[in-house]
C-alpha cells in the first residue's frame, strides 16, 4: 500500500514497512522448507572414451565402484510436492589406481537439477545424481532464532558507578612508568603461550560432516566397468577382473 505525504509543494511516496517485512518472511520460509530424507540415491555414470552410460544405486553409507572411482553415499534429500523441487545428495568419491592406492577427488553435495555443480574432475569418468528413492522421512528445518531485545539504556539519573582500584594495587588505567612497555604482561604472571608460525591449527569439522571410517577400507558392494571386459583391469584385484 502506498500513501503520499505532502510537504510544501512536493509529494514523496512512502512505502509501509509491513509490505517489506512480509516479503522477507516469505523468502525466509522458502529457504527453510522441510526436506525428505531417502535411504537410496540413484546416479548415472559416463565413460567419456566409449560414451557408455550406466545407471546405478547406492544406499546411505554404501560404497559402489564405477570404473576406477569408488562412490560412498551419505545422505539423499528431496523436497515435498508443495515446495520447489530440489534433489541433493552428499557423496565422497575416491579414485583407486593400479597400485590399490586411494585418492579423494571429491567430497560434497550433488544437485540433480544442476549436474555440473560439483567438483568431480576426472579425464575418463563422470558421475551425477538423478534421483532419490526409498522411505520418506520428513526432516523439519530449524526455526529461525528469536531476536533478543536490546538492553535498556542506563538512566541518566543513576549513572553506573566506576569501580575504584583498591589501595596497594595498580589501576588498570594508570600511566606507564619509565622503562615499562605498554601491553607487556605483568612480571608476576608467566608469559602466555603463543603458537609459533608454521604449526598446524586444529579446527572442528563443519556441522553434519560424517568422517570416513578409519583403518582398513571395506570393499565396495557393487562394481561397474562401463569400458567392457578386457578394456581396463580391476585395480583391486591381481588377475584383472
Amino acid at each position: 500500500m502506498i500513501v503520499y505525504a505532502r510537504r510544501g509543494i512536493f509529494a514523496r511516496p512512502v512505502v509501509f514497512a509491513g509490505a517489506f517485512a512480509v516479503s522477507i518472511s516469505i523468502a525466509l520460509n522458502a529457504a527453510r522448507a522441510d526436506k525428505i530424507k531417502h535411504p537410496v540415491a540413484i546416479f548415472a555414470g559416463l565413460d567419456k572414451i566409449t560414451g557408455r552410460t550406466i545407471a546405478f544405486e547406492a544406499a546411505a553409507g554404501e560404497t559402489v565402484q564405477f570404473g576406477s572411482l569408488q562412490i560412498t553415499e551419505r545422505a539423499c534429500y528431496t523436497r515435498p510436492a508443495t515446495e520447489a523441487p530440489q534433489t541433493t545428495t552428499f557423496v565422497e568419491v575416491d579414485e583407486v589406481d593400479a597400485t590399490n592406492q586411494y585418492k579423494r577427488i571429491f567430497s560434497g553435495w550433488m544437485f540433480a537439477a544442476s549436474p555440473g555443480l560439483h567438483g568431480i574432475e576426472h579425464p575418463i569418468y563422470d558421475i551425477w545424481l538423478t534421483d532419490c528413492k526409498g522411505g520418506e522421512a520428513v526432516e523439519a528445518s530449524p526455526e529461525a532464532p528469536a531476536e533478543v531485545a536490546p538492553a535498556p539504556p542506563e538512566s541518566p539519573q543513576n549513572p553506573a558507578k566506576k569501580r575504584k582500584p583498591r589501595r596497594g594495587q595498580p589501576s588498570e588505567n594508570r600511566a606507564p612508568t619509565s622503562g615499562e612497555i605498554i601491553g607487556e604482561p605483568p612480571r608476576d604472571q608467566p608469559n602466555a603461550e603463543v603458537p609459533s608460525l608454521g604449526q598446524p591449527i586444529e579446527v572442528e569439522p563443519p556441522p553434519g560432516f560424517i568422517p570416513a571410517p578409519q583403518g582398513n577400507r571395506r570393499p565396495p558392494t557393487q562394481r561397474y566397468y562401463p569400458a567392457g571386459p578386457g578394456a581396463a583391469p580391476d585395480p583391486s584385484s591381481g588377475d584383472g577382473y
